[in-house]
C-alpha cells in the first residue's frame, strides 16, 4: 500500500520515516523522497495489513497522510509502443515483451508521472484505482 507523508521540518529534522520503523517494526519501502529544509514529502510502501498502525503513528508524529488509491493507466488502443516510457522511467516499470509489445509493471510504479508527460500518444494517465 502506497502513502503519501507530507511533514514540517521548522521542528528539526527527526527521522521520521525511522522512527516509524523502530517504534511498529514495520518495514518501510521509501520509493521517492524530496526534502527541503522546512518541509519533507515521501512516498512509502508498507504492507497492506500495517496501513492503520504506519498511518496512526505518523498522525501522531504531525504528518499528514493520503492513501494513495491511484495508478498510472495504459490506454493499449492509443499506445504505439514507442517506448518513450521506458527511457524516461528509473523505476523500470514498462518493458517489452518478446513480441515488442508494452508491458506495465505497476506495482514498481512510484507515481512520479515522467511517463504520462513523455508520452506522445497520450496513452498514459493517472487514474484512481476505485
Amino acid at each position: 500500500m502506497k502513502l503519501l507523508v507530507t511533514y514540517s521540518r521548522r521542528e528539526g529534522k527527526k527521522p521520521i520515516i525511522a522512527q516509524i520503523v523502530r517504534d511498529t517494526g514495520v518495514l518501510v519501502n521509501v520509493e521517492r523522497a524530496l526534502i527541503d529544509s522546512s518541509e519533507g514529502e515521501a512516498l512509502i510502501d508498507i504492507p497492506d495489513d500495517s496501513c492503520r498502525i504506519v498511518r496512526d503513528k505518523l498522525a501522531d508524529l504531525g504528518a499528514t497522510v493520503r492513501l494513495l488509491e491511484e495508478e498510472i493507466s495504459l490506454d493499449e488502443s492509443e499506445c504505439v509502443d514507442c517506448g518513450a516510457c521506458i527511457s524516461i522511467c528509473l523505476q523500470e516499470v514498462f518493458t517489452f515483451d518478446t513480441e515488442s509489445k508494452l508491458r506495465m509493471d505497476a506495482e514498481k510504479c512510484v507515481l512520479c508521472g515522467r511517463c504520462i508527460e513523455i508520452c506522445p500518444h497520450k496513452a498514459l494517465s493517472r487514474k484512481s484505482e476505485t
